[in-house]
């Protein structure tokens, strides 16, 4: 399929011959066997929860190629669900598709989803900064006065929310954390997330963005083990904005989602079903900014589909 204004093949939908175990917002889940899955990110863009009508072209490749770099980066720190970025060569009845899904599929253990998103943020932004407004605080951690928009916070806080497949996620204390998963598991969900966020936040840092904030999930796999899981630090699940711009003062430069957000935001939508279509220019706008933190985070070349000649 291509995507209306551009010459880029796009994936909205997968029909693998393989069970269906969930089609999520962006991605789609077969099981492999008892033990494995197979994740394939497609092109499907998401915003306030709700899926928006066109995909962003390339946007399933990058996504998978950061998770998989990602995921490579801070196994020393936590034990992550991935085990190949590649179809693995004993499912003989995908090799017609191996062409489509070149560079978007993770097999990856299976596990048991915790239902809770673990935010962490470094800096004051979005719901974040709409609180510290009402109220200057965030999750009921006191915050000094005279704070901006993208300020650095004192230090990292971690700001979980329920784990919605329908409906809106929604903001919990961790002490409602602490009711729904034991103290034991919502300590360590705590400190492997801040973990996390201070080891990537240095990294991009070196390399020209700010991470501003994240979302992490975990799992428990089937022998009991703890592990990080489906995407990790993309620009659909963080906030990166570019560095430079950030360090000269001026209004963050953001190189992720919420560039789609803030469009949609402008036009009075009501944040429900049906949503609005994006103009081509800024589904152009967010593959480039996708491309871009990809290429400063990534130690090897772009993928195919970020090319010049396909812009």
């Amino acid at each position: 399929m291509q995507s209306q204004g551009f010459s880029i093949p796009t994936v909205t939908e997968t029909q693998l011959p393989l069970p269906l175990l969930r089609r999520g917002k962006v991605r789609d889940l077969y099981e492999v066997d008892a033990e494995r899955l197979l994740m394939v990110a497609t092109d499907r863009i998401s915003a306030f929860d709700v899926v928006l009508p066109q995909p962003v072209p390339c946007k399933g490749v990058l996504l998978t190629q950061l998770s998989a770099f990602w995921f490579e980066q801070t196994s020393p720190l936590v034990p992550n669900h991935l085990l190949s970025a590649e179809i693995p060569p004993e499912l003989v009845g995908l090799s017609g598709f191996r062409e489509s899904l070149h560079g978007r599929v993770l097999l990856v253990r299976r596990t048991q989803p915790i239902p809770i998103e673990c935010i962490v943020r470094g800096y004051l932004a979005g719901s974040a900064w709409r609180e510290y407004q009402q109220l200057q605080r965030v999750a009921g951690t006191p915050l000094p006065r005279g704070l901006r928009y993208g300020s650095l916070l004192p230090e990292p806080l971690f700001t979980p929310t329920t784990k919605a497949h329908a409906n809106h996620d929604e903001p919990i204390s961790f002490s409602t954390m602490v009711d729904q998963v034991g103290f034991e598991l919502a300590e360590r969900l705590r400190t492997l997330s801040l973990r996390v966020y201070t080891h990537a936040a240095h990294y991009c840092h070196q390399h020209g963005l700010i991470l501003a904030d994240t979302k992490l999930e975990f799992g428990i796999a089937t022998d009991g083990s703890l592990l990080l899981i489906d995407e990790l630090l993309t620009p659909d699940s963080s906030r990166f904005w570019l560095a430079e711009e950030y360090e000269r003062g001026q209004v963050p430069v953001d190189m992720d989602k919420q560039f789609v957000r803030d469009y949609l935001e402008q036009l009075g939508w009501d944040k429900q079903p049906p949503a609005p279509e994006l103009p081509a220019e800024v589904i152009l706008q967010t593959r480039q900014r996708y491309c871009e933190a990809f290429r400063r985070l990534v130690p090897r070349p772009l993928p195919w589909c970020c090319s010049n000649d396909t812009l």
